[in-house]
């Protein structure tokens, strides 16, 4: 059997045996004849010789052989996809077998971390819950201190409140505070009063004189800006007019002497070197 990628024609000759059998002879009735019409027309014949037709041999053998080969190509192309799909199978299950196992595996992870994180929070409860006794132990520390040392100074802050309310007073600074001090104050505020008026109407009139001043100096800096301003225009103005002027005499100039040419050419005498016709 051929097992070439490429399919290659055998030349080998098949081995080759010829059986004959011969059967009884049997008395019967002879078959009835054959109907033959009666022929029309003109009969004409053609004598063949054998092998001018067909040769057996040379024309069937590489019929034969592209069968064959066909044949053992489709059946090598069956066999190779029956060991390619044996083989997809193998990996395939072998797969199958890697996939079951890394699922199991991320299966018993994931487990694996709801279970730490279960007792991650666990954890966080029970820290949280040892703080937050804590911190009321703390806190019914704190107050209990606090009340000692509020109850120890009690009696000395009722006595400074009334003090400072004024049920315990000296009759000599009551007076002083009540009877002297607000006209003093109230002089004194008067006097303050006056003098920053004064100040006030000083710093006013220092202001508006510099203001004044200020305002003068920016009036005469725009009168000279205004006036230089106008002095260049007029300066542009004069040279335009003069460059226009000079421009009007050169234009006059070159008409006269191309009429002088005219005229001197029309009488036949050539101009004269200042570009003037001859006085006659």
């Amino acid at each position: 059997m051929n097992t070439e990628v490429y399919i290659e024609v055998l030349q080998d000759r098949v081995p080759e045996e010829e059986a004959g059998v011969q059967t009884d002879a049997i008395i019967d009735r002879p078959p009835s004849p054959i109907f033959v019409p009666q022929p029309s027309g003109t009969d004409k014949y053609t004598q063949i010789e054998a092998g001018e037709l067909f040769d057996f041999d040379f024309e069937v053998s590489p019929l034969l052989d592209t069968l064959i080969g066909k044949t053992l190509e489709q059946s090598l192309a069956e066999v190779i996809q029956e060991d390619e799909l044996a083989a997809i199978r193998a990996k395939q299950a072998e797969y199958e077998a890697v996939r079951s196992a890394e699922l199991a595996e991320v299966q018993r992870l994931e487990a694996e971390v709801k279970r730490r994180f279960a007792e991650k929070q666990r954890r966080i409860e029970q820290e949280a819950a040892r703080l937050k006794r804590e911190t009321e132990v703390r806190e019914k520390i704190a107050a209990g201190a606090f009340a000692r040392s509020y109850l120890s100074s009690l009696r000395r802050g009722v006595f400074t409140q009334l003090h400072e309310s004024g049920h315990f007073y000296d009759p000599v600074r009551r007076e002083m505070e009540t009877l002297i001090l607000p006209d003093v104050f109230a002089k004194v505020a008067e006097r303050l009063t006056n003098r920053q008026t004064s100040s006030i109407t000083v710093l006013d009139d220092v202001i508006l004189s510099a203001l004044t001043k200020g305002n003068n100096a920016y009036e005469q800096r725009l009168a000279a800006e205004k006036a230089e301003a106008d002095a260049r225009e007029a300066a542009r103005i004069a040279a335009e007019e003069a460059a226009a002027k000079a421009k009007a005499d050169a234009e006059a100039e070159a008409k006269a002497k191309a009429d002088a040419e005219a005229a001197a050419a029309a009488e036949g005498q050539p101009p004269s070197e200042g570009g003037e016709a001859p006085a006659e």
